[in-house]
């Protein structure tokens, strides 16, 4: 701020004395002072112009983002505090004496607005009287008929000390506020605030002190002393432009996280879909081989069941019942329900070791020793019966085999079974390529569809093994 008229030293001497601990600590800086007064006011003038300058490019810049962001309106009064001080230094001559005082009384108002509505500290009380005071302080000047002088120090000492105190009790809030919620950005903006104000207050306060001590002291150390209540509005508007920018970025961020979110939501919604899609499709499909399981067995088994009653050819009405049996292995694919695997083995092993005595062929059968619980998939059941009913019919057609053992296995989660026999084995003119004949092709294609796999091992004079794997 600028310096007061002279009579503040006459009106600071005078109350000086009663503080002579104070007298004590700034008296012995007087010599030092005066010996280096000349260069120090040169050099203190010129940081006042430049800090001067440097509050009107801030004050436009904050003024344009109070302007931009509603939520920094209060900004407008620090905005208020800056163009104060610039015209405050502006009016140097002694014909502006009497604006001093109501410029000071201008850049209290804003300044303890800006402060307390920083922290979101509102009181009517204190707006009614900073605004009685701003009409109080010219009106008490018009009547000393223009002689500002001892009554002009008074005021500008109260008034400094307002804002001596709206800097005080801002920095209180503060620290109330960080000891609430403790927060690292709260402390990091706390001791930034107590950095700006602690040494702008205790300026306020020495310069006030200093002019008791020795006149020429206070007109040397008070230039330096007034640049720090600018240097603190400089460091206030950079502060709103670091926080206006944090925002952004900040914003920026949230932005991006929900456009993340969003992005998300919609792949969950877009799988939701397609699940829902792949549930309907199969709910059709499942209702369709209902039907088609309903008309093979109502329509098509009623015909062939007649064909085998009615057939006087033996012949006929062999390829009939195998006709219907292979139509309601079909059937039960098609319906879709589970199979236990121990009912599995059950059919299995009568309907194997049927067909291979009829053929005069000693079966084996071994079945897993514990219990089993597992169960089938409709459509496995199915493609596990054919490749069975298939590798039966090898060993009958062309092994020549005696005996044939066949054994059903749990192995880490996987159903192994494992068809062998006492044949002549797969001859060599397949040329090593066992899936060419006897229908392998169709046993191993069956096991790719199950997710499993199918492996043949044979040899002239040592008979065929057939491993089936299939995961459960």
């Amino acid at each position: 701020m600028n310096l007061p008229t002279a009579p503040a030293a006459n009106l600071a001497r005078r109350l000086l004395p009663s503080f002579p601990l104070l007298a004590a600590l700034l008296c012995p800086l007087v010599a030092q002072a005066q010996a280096q007064a000349p260069a120090g006011v040169y050099w203190a003038a010129t940081l006042h112009g430049w800090v001067a300058a440097m509050l009107a490019l801030m004050a436009t810049v904050v003024g344009v983002v109070s302007s931009l962001h509603h939520r920094e309106r209060p900004a407008s009064f620090l905005v208020g505090m800056m163009l104060s001080w610039v015209v405050l230094r502006a009016t140097g001559a002694p014909a502006a004496a009497g604006l001093r005082p109501l410029l000071m009384t201008l850049l209290v108002l804003c300044g303890v607005q800006y402060l307390l509505r920083q922290m979101n500290w509102k009181r009517s009380w204190i707006d009614h009287a900073l605004l009685i005071q701003c009409l109080v302080v010219p009106a008490s000047l018009l009547l000393t008929g223009g002689q500002v002088g001892l009554l002009g120090a008074v005021w500008h000492a109260v008034l400094s000390v307002e804002l001596v105190a709206a800097m005080g009790w801002a920095l209180w809030l503060r620290r109330s506020r960080l000891r609430a919620t403790p927060d690292e950005a709260q402390t990091r903006e706390f001791r930034l605030m107590a950095l700006l104000m602690v040494p702008t207050m205790l300026a306020l306060l020495a310069e006030m002190g200093l002019a008791g001590v020795s006149e020429s002291l206070w007109w040397t150390a008070s230039p330096w002393l007034g640049l720090l209540l600018p240097m603190l509005m400089l460091g206030l508007g950079l502060q709103l432009v670091n926080q206006v920018a944090s925002a952004r970025v900040d914003a920026e961020r949230r932005i991006a996280a929900v456009e993340q979110r969003m992005a998300d939501r919609i792949a969950e919604v877009e799988r939701s879909h397609g699940q829902l899609a792949e549930q309907k499709l199969e709910q059709v499909t499942e209702r369709e081989r209902k039907r088609i399981a309903a008309d093979l067995h109502d329509d098509l088994g009623a015909k062939l069941l007649t064909i085998v009653h009615t057939s006087e050819s033996d012949r006929i009405s062999t390829l009939a019942r195998e006709a219907l049996e292979e139509m309601r292995l079909s059937v039960r694919g098609l319906t879709g329900k589970p199979v236990h695997l121990i009912d599995a083995l059950g059919d299995w092993r009568a309907e194997v070791v049927s067909r291979l005595g009829q053929a005069n062929i000693l079966a084996e059968w071994k079945s897993p020793a514990e219990d089993i619980e597992h169960t089938f998939q409709a459509r496995s059941y199915v493609q596990t019966t054919r490749i069975l009913r298939e590798s039966v019919s090898n060993i009958i057609k062309h092994s020549g085999a005696t005996n044939a053992t066949i054994s059903a296995t749990i192995q880490d989660g996987d159903f192994v079974l494992t068809i062998q026999d006492n044949g002549q084995g797969i001859p060599t003119e397949l040329d090593g390529r066992l899936d060419r004949g006897h229908g392998m092709a169709s046993m191993k294609s069956r096991a790719k569809q199950m997710h499993g796999q199918c492996l043949v091992e044979s040899g002239p004079g040592w008979g065929t093994v057939i491993r089936l794997t299939i995961p459960l």
